[in-house]
């Protein structure tokens, strides 16, 4: 469906919104900013702040996209005939890295960014329920994939291993930018290090649900 310039305005105007407040939120840290001053800064009044970002922590981690509790489980969703699990997850965080997706953390201002979320209890509690969010929606995706009953803890320990892949890679490139090491650098070590997280993943882990191919027995 071809977007609207109505949509093409709103989604303009949330970014122009996340975008001055994230430049306040590094300059001074997110306590110390207001909505009042989000507004001000971005030229509109407090009440259209208000209006696209529910609280201030909307404006740091949105819901969609790459703060989607869902985006794992996407992952696994669509993954393809003859792929698992744990394979379309790796597969789609070397896509990103090849990329060098703004999603993922590859610009230059990313370290100082995870430095204003460690410092904010509000924010980091914020985050470190998107990813036990992020881990949950992928142990029902692989539950539902698998066949699992719900008193398997199979799916929840392979979610956890799979979603680890995902945070230590985060967290790797949060303290590479924080060195203002270049966004290439950073993709192509992160590519390495993806290589060697597979290789300490269990074939178990490696080959849970893996979607059949047409001419296979489901």
């Amino acid at each position: 469906m071809t977007e609207t310039l109505r949509e093409r305005k709103k989604r303009a105007t949330r970014r122009h919104l996340a975008e001055v407040a994230t430049r306040l939120f590094v300059e001074r840290g997110f306590d110390a900013v207001t909505m009042a001053e989000i507004a001000e800064a971005a030229d509109v009044s407090v009440k259209t702040v208000y209006n696209y970002f529910v609280a201030k922590e909307d404006l740091v981690l949105p819901q969609g996209g790459e703060a989607s509790a869902d985006r794992l489980a996407a992952f696994v969703r669509d993954r393809a005939p003859g792929e698992s699990a744990a394979g379309a997850v790796l597969r789609n965080l070397r896509e990103e890295l090849h990329r060098r997706d703004r999603s993922i953390g590859l610009t230059l201002g990313y370290g100082r960014f995870m430095r204003m979320i460690r410092e904010s209890p509000t924010l980091l509690a914020r985050f470190d329920r998107l990813g036990a969010d992020m881990r949950a929606a992928l142990t029902a995706e692989l539950a539902a994939a698998s066949g699992a009953s719900p008193a398997d803890p199979v799916p929840r320990l392979v979610a956890a291993q799979i979603a680890w892949t995902q945070e230590t890679m985060f967290l790797e490139i949060g303290e590479r930018t924080a060195r203002d090491e270049p966004p290439g650098e950073i993709a192509a070590a992160m590519l390495g290090l993806l290589d060697v997280m597979e290789s300490l993943l269990g074939d178990r882990v490696l080959t849970y649900a893996t979607r059949p191919r047409e001419d296979e027995p489901k």
